[in-house]
């Protein structure tokens, strides 16, 4: 046991925050619709900045909004070790995905300065803009600039449904901040996130110690076709867009089923134009993405998908094109720091497993640039991006004590 293994954090403290968080931005049935850069999101930024003001941090926020709270250490000149998640939510959204990543760690921040104790390294919380992608795609793009796997530009760009860019809504409220995204030095990353899956839960164990993820490529993909009369329209010389976009669907949902059980296929969005009866629609958008716990079911998977799409470009008699692509997930996190995550579980003697996880995280872009690793804590029968998204303080608990001790433990490295 190390000099502050006796340390730990203030449950019903957290848990507060965490309600008073909910509060803002609230869904239609008890969950949160505090989408990247509305004004619910602005609003929790503001208390979040707040907070960490209260607890002694100096805040700065770079230029896609990415908030960082920074606590001193003793060698300030040293990479600091940040934790960390984000606020934004889903359209329908829990309370718990993000929100405690990021109140955990300023819950750790908390009890450092109750107990006292400086850490030779400097410790930053932070807020990750846009991690969900539910307004801004893709996801995790902040993060990913902060990285250095996408130019500024690339992330102030984004659009909205609306036409909206990420920087101009930055602007609007008030967070297009004035530091650099990235280019700097970090020690260590850690990130504390609700499992989102049942496992933990169903197995009665209290950590995950997330050592590993699945591979995950996503796309954008237009089809173009030609407007028409639904009507005296010959179907052999028909350009409809829709098909075209429902027949990559299909084969897509099919190209999972063939390869697994852990194989998993998403068409999440569609886009189509003009929508309107009576004329075929000469546009088709749709959103999907592929995901594998092995890279080579992945590939297979991939293999499989560009034959599907010359298949529906000729039977559906349009052109098919890939817009935008994204992938995550493959990145290997840091064995030192998942064996520090494992080792602590065990010091403190909370049950734990190793596990994989199955969503994206801006703990993947970090881990091109920093030592990474993840907690996973339990959540209610594995709900999440749903309003009955719930934990318990007995099942967050623990995670964050284990988030606490690695910090600690890393910071005076």
């Amino acid at each position: 046991m190390s000099e502050h293994g006796n340390l730990r954090i203030d449950g019903d403290r957290l848990w507060s925050m965490l309600m008073e968080s909910g509060k803002i931005g609230p869904g239609k049935a008890g969950g949160l619709r505090r989408l990247a850069l509305s004004d619910s999101d602005r609003d929790v930024r503001n208390l979040f900045a707040r907070w960490c003001e209260e607890a002694g941090l100096t805040v700065s926020v770079d230029a896609l909004g990415n908030m960082f709270g920074r606590r001193a250490g003793t060698d300030d000149s040293l990479p600091p070790v940040i934790i960390g998640s984000h606020l934004d939510s889903q359209i329908a959204g829990g309370k718990f995905d993000g929100p405690l990543g990021v109140l955990g760690a300023l819950e750790v921040i908390r009890t450092l300065n109750d107990a006292g104790i400086r850490t030779k390294r400097p410790i930053e919380v932070v807020n990750w803009s846009n991690e969900e992608g539910a307004r801004f795609q893709p996801p995790m793009s902040a993060s990913a600039v902060f990285a250095g796997l996408k130019p500024l530009d690339w992330g102030l760009g984004r659009t909205d449904a609306d036409g909206l860019t990420f920087g101009g809504e930055l602007e609007r409220i008030g967070y297009a901040g004035k530091a650099p995204v990235g280019d700097r030095p970090v020690d260590a990353y850690f990130e504390l996130h609700i499992e989102q899956g049942p496992d933990l839960e169903a197995k009665g164990v209290q950590i995950g110690v997330v050592a590993g993820s699945y591979a995950v490529r996503g796309f954008d993909l237009e089809v173009h076709g030609e407007t028409a009369h639904t009507g005296p329209t010959p179907m052999p010389v028909r350009k409809n867009a829709l098909v075209g976009a429902a027949m990559l669907i299909v084969d897509a949902t099919q190209i999972a089923l063939d390869h697994g059980p852990d194989a998993k296929s998403t068409a999440a969005k569609i886009t189509v134009l003009p929508n309107l009866a009576g004329i075929l629609p000469d546009y088709a958008k749709v959103t999907i993405d592929f995901r594998a716990p092995q890279r080579a079911t992945l590939d297979a998977m991939l293999a499989a998908f560009e034959q599907a799409k010359a298949r529906a470009a000729e039977k559906a008699n349009v052109t098919i094109e890939v817009a935008d692509s994204w992938s995550f997930g493959d990145e290997p996190f840091d064995p030192d720091c998942i064996a520090l995550v494992r080792d602590t579980a065990a010091g403190l003697g909370y049950s734990h497993m190793d596990m994989a996880s199955q969503a994206g995280h801006d703990a993947y872009n970090m881990s091109r640039m920093a030592p990474t690793a993840m907690i996973f804590s339990p959540c209610e029968k594995g709900i999440s991006h749903h309003e009955s998204e719930n934990c318990s303080l007995d099942q967050i608990v623990p995670a964050t004590n284990v988030l606490l001790q690695v910090t600690l433990k890393r910071a005076n490295r």
